[in-house]
């Protein structure tokens, strides 16, 4: 059986490839990640067709954020395909919306709280508020907590101290942002090795690009797997 503590980003341009490359990472590889960017080419049916078919724990990223009628709906209707996580955007009202959206379901809600390519040069362009990148993620993702999120997305440099939040207690942790040792860092820029997320608190590390990208998939996965069954 797979370690589910790891979960391969499908970031993929449509459903063919994604499960192409799921058939070539076989038994090494329990959870997937799909996201927006496979959206429009057959995500959703991927996401099913390896739950229902495959047996795969599914992650379906797709970052909601809107007025609170409408995350619900949206929320309630994605719930239909009994999923595993679901992405919204970790600010209060849409994270209380999702989850009566998700209400009656094993769906677990995942707010966002700062995305791990971003820094603080973004956050000043986008106009918000002054402060300490780590300390705006933790407060962002206590009041997720709060508004009753199942957990949070967080870069790993700060899965320490939202671990240690009375909060956090029997939420997840799930960190993006993860590259092994030697990586290259694409568009990411608050990273961390997997063993390092693992041991500051996280409970799922999400990789793509050096599993997807590799020469040998089902080996960097195994390698990636391999690193943090040692921690």
């Amino acid at each position: 059986m797979s370690d589910d503590r790891l979960i391969v980003g499908l970031d993929l341009p449509n459903a063919m490839a994604g499960l192409e490359m799921a058939e070539r990472l076989g038994d090494a590889v329990g959870f997937y990640k799909i996201g927006l960017g496979m959206l429009t080419g057959g995500g959703l049916a991927l996401a099913n067709e390896l739950k229902q078919e495959h047996g795969k724990r599914i992650f379906l990223d797709m970052k909601l954020f809107d007025i609170s009628a409408t995350v619900e709906a949206a929320v309630r209707g994605l719930a239909q395909f009994d999923l595993d996580f679901l992405t919204v955007h970790g600010d209060p009202h849409v994270v209380r919306a999702a989850k009566q959206g998700a209400a009656g379901t094993g769906l677990k809600i995942l707010g966002v709280t700062i995305l791990t390519s971003l820094d603080r040069a973004d956050l000043d362009a986008c106009l918000i508020r002054d402060g300490d990148m780590a300390d705006l993620v933790v407060e962002r993702a206590g009041r997720a907590f709060e508004a009753g999120a199942d957990g949070i997305i967080a870069s790993p440099q700060e899965a320490a101290r939202i671990r240690a939040l009375p909060e956090a207690q029997g939420r997840l942790i799930v960190t993006p942002g993860v590259r092994p040792a030697g990586s290259d860092l694409g568009d990411q820029k608050r990273i961390a090795t997997p063993a390092r997320a693992i041991a500051d608190g996280a409970d799922h590390i999400v990789v793509a690009r050096p599993v997807i990208r590799a020469a040998d998939p089902a080996a960097a996965a195994r390698t990636i797997l391999d690193e943090i069954a040692g921690v």
